[in-house]
């Protein structure tokens, strides 16, 4: 059976509706300041956006009035925001509320679990997106072979990186299923040498350092959907033989449906797919002469491209000040590298 396709101007659909949506104040986009941090010798993005904490926020309930089920941004979503359908099951829709530029998110039609395991159609429409990335890279030709002028710098220049939220240590923020991506190269806006950072999933030495145990396996643009599943499958097991060897039991089978044993974040590029155990969302800040507590820093399936985002100044200078307090996080958020060995990450 032939995989699924996505639009092979998917870059082009993703950054004309961002563009009009923007213009036409149909979503919110927070421009960030950037500095990267080193951790463990790995190049980590820092963000910080000041207007993010003017984000807007729903009426808060009425105590008086019948309590309504949580709004699904995803049932039903805006004609401005919606950028295609993707096969039977799934759909791609803006990330109304952008921190990223082109920020979009694959959305499963039916309203199927976030906390559940991922089926082999949403990899594969994940895949399908990462695909159409990496084919709108390749140079066109001339008729006479010459290659063609290059476009404007776009948002396929350098791929996608897609990353899953599982669980409620995860960063997870809605029940409905969905996957987010980044076009990579509006990841590195704002740096000013955009060779300093590159997505920490693509790079097997930098998965060896990382606080935290991760697992991973190599894909490509042209397996089927079935080895993806299988390859996805495999990791997911191991992430949960960790999890549980790391609290003291065992865990002799690992279902490959339904609703997930761990919270872990997921993330797949164009040659990796990475799984990372969690334990908890975040943990705090301190000041940089470490005498109050200035905020908490949160992580979702983002920590595997190497990025994290501030919510405040306060967080954002202290971080900068004492960069170890960011190992300090990262080692707390999954299974810390020191607990496991050394023999998590290998490829």
């Amino acid at each position: 059976m032939s995989r699924l396709k996505a639009p092979s101007n998917l870059h082009e659909l993703v950054r004309t509706t961002f563009s009009k949506a923007l213009s036409a104040n149909e979503l919110h986009y927070f421009p960030t300041q950037v500095t990267v941090l080193h951790v463990n010798s790995i190049p980590f993005q820092l963000r910080f956006s000041p207007s993010l904490a003017n984000k807007p926020k729903g009426p808060p309930p009425d105590p008086s009035q019948p309590r309504k089920p949580p709004f699904d941004p995803f049932a039903h979503p805006p004609a401005s925001l919606f950028i295609t359908d993707l096969g039977p099951s799934h759909f791609l829709v803006l990330n109304k509320f952008a921190v990223v530029p082109e920020h979009f998110i694959l959305a499963t039609k039916e309203n199927k679990a976030q906390t559940h395991v991922l089926e082999e159609s949403d990899l594969e429409a994940a895949l399908a997106c990462i695909e159409a990335y990496e084919q709108a890279r390749q140079p066109s030709n001339n008729l006479d072979g010459a290659a063609a002028p290059s476009e404007e710098k776009g948002s396929q220049d350098d791929g996608l990186f897609v990353f899953f939220n599982g669980g409620p240590h995860s960063g997870a923020s809605q029940a409905h299923r969905h996957l987010q991506l980044l076009p990579v190269s509006r990841m590195k806006d704002g740096l000013e040498d955009q060779t300093a950072w590159d997505v920490l999933a693509q790079q097997a030495d930098a998965l060896q350092k990382t606080p935290f145990v991760a697992f991973s396996e190599l894909i490509n643009t042209n397996m089927s959907s079935a080895d993806l599943f299988a390859a996805y499958s495999r990791v997911y097991t191991k992430a949960c033989q960790a999890a549980a060897q790391d609290a003291g039991s065992k865990v002799e089978a690992v279902p490959t449906t339904g609703e997930a044993l761990i919270s872990y974040n997921m993330a797949m590029t164009k040659d990796t797919l990475v799984i990372c155990p969690r334990k908890q969302e975040g943990s705090p800040i301190k000041s940089s002469d470490g005498r109050e507590t200035v905020g908490s820093l949160a992580l979702n399936g983002t920590v595997l491209a190497g990025t994290a985002l501030v919510k405040n100044e306060a967080e954002w200078e202290a971080l900068k000040k004492s960069p170890e307090q960011l190992l300090a996080v990262l080692r707390s958020i999954g299974i810390s590298r020191g607990e496991a060995g050394d023999g998590h990450n290998k490829l």
